[in-house]
């Protein structure tokens, strides 16, 4: 039978023990993973694979013999409780091993997880499941995660009293991070808070965040629009190193300063224009944007965009200056013209 993509999140929460077995399928090595773990955790409990009511086959091992799926299904254990053979990078060319195991299955035998890489509609091995009327496969997208399985990976984490501004920032954090480094950073929100029983923060989550090069070029942004000539260079040499080129900063410099125009130019004012901006912005760099915009104004910011729209156009033209120079010379004349 098919999961669907929606019923699927509830199902690996709480899967149901007397199925046949489920396949999950997808190019995401990394989601496909998490959901396994999650599902088979939900089986056999915390303990179950140090009870050893879990068997493990890799793919080309059961190649090489196919009877170890057969076997692993029926093999009574030392411990109560429900069992899981788990067949890990399963391929079409192992279809018919794998429905011959569905069709042998009975009330009492493990039941049988698989997952593989990308499977078309057409692909014998998905067919095997989606057809069988006691088995599930389901398809692990790219979507971003629900509000659903958002709130059941903090609850899973021990994180439940969090304020409003830090739900969205963990939301937008989960929308762009991959599930993995997504799962790392809940675990160290979690960590940090042990024993606070204060509500979570957008700092402390901001705090625990991945670090990356876009935090680093929004640093120096910040710097040329609050005025701070004296540290764009450091901070430019650091990009630098970092691999960061001339053109992209320029084009990230020219989506925040449209952002700022966006705001200081909304009728209603800065504190109108900020909330109408999409996606919506929080804590404290929403209160950054707003006290940017308000100090420029539209007219100044005007002047900035017109100047970073020529070095775009210098820097993709055929001159022979220093790239990052030229960049660097815009920056230092945006931080003045805000003294002005």
């Amino acid at each position: 039978m098919k999961l669907s993509p929606r019923d699927a999140p509830a199902y690996f929460a709480k899967p149901d023990p007397a199925k046949t077995g489920l396949l999950i399928f997808g190019g995401d090595a990394m989601r496909v993973a998490l959901r396994r773990q999650e599902v088979i955790k939900a089986l056999i409990g915390p303990e179950g694979e140090d009870e050893m009511r879990l068997t493990r086959i890799p793919a080309g091992d059961l190649r090489k013999d196919p009877a170890l799926l057969g076997d692993a299904i029926k093999a009574q254990g030392f411990f109560p409780g429900p069992r899981v053979a788990f067949v890990e990078d399963a391929t079409d060319g192992l279809s018919s091993i794998i429905t011959g195991a569905l069709s042998d299955w009975q009330d009492g035998d493990a039941q049988v997880i698989v997952t593989a890489g990308q499977l078309n509609a057409r692909a014998k091995l998905r067919k095997a499941f989606e057809e069988h009327r006691n088995a599930y496969a389901v398809g692990i997208y790219d979507d971003p995660p629900s509000r659903d399985e958002i709130e059941r990976a903090l609850k899973e984490a021990g994180l439940r009293d969090i304020s409003t501004d830090a739900m969205a920032t963990l939301t937008s954090l989960a929308r762009v991070l991959d599930p993995g480094d997504f799962r790392q950073t809940l675990e160290k929100i979690a960590l940090y808070k042990l024993g606070d029983t204060a509500p979570l923060t957008v700092e402390e989550v901001e705090l625990s965040a991945p670090q990356s090069i876009e935090a680093g070029i929004d640093d120096v942004l910040n710097i040329a629009a609050d005025g701070q000539a004296h540290n764009i260079g450091p901070v430019l040499r650091r990009l630098e190193a970092q691999g960061v080129n001339a053109v992209g900063l320029c084009i990230g410099a020219t989506r925040h300063f449209r952002t700022l125009h966006t705001v200081a130019s909304d009728p209603g004012g800065a504190g109108a224009g900020i909330g109408k901006l999409r996606p919506p912005v929080f804590g404290p760099r929403r209160d950054r944007i707003q006290r940017q915009a308000s100090a420029w104004g539209m007219h100044k910011l005007e002047r900035a965009l017109a100047l970073l729209l020529d070095t775009d156009l210098t820097l993709r033209s055929s001159q022979r200056a220093p790239a990052m120079a030229l960049m660097e010379r815009t920056l230092l004349k945006i931080a003045w013209m805000n003294r002005r």
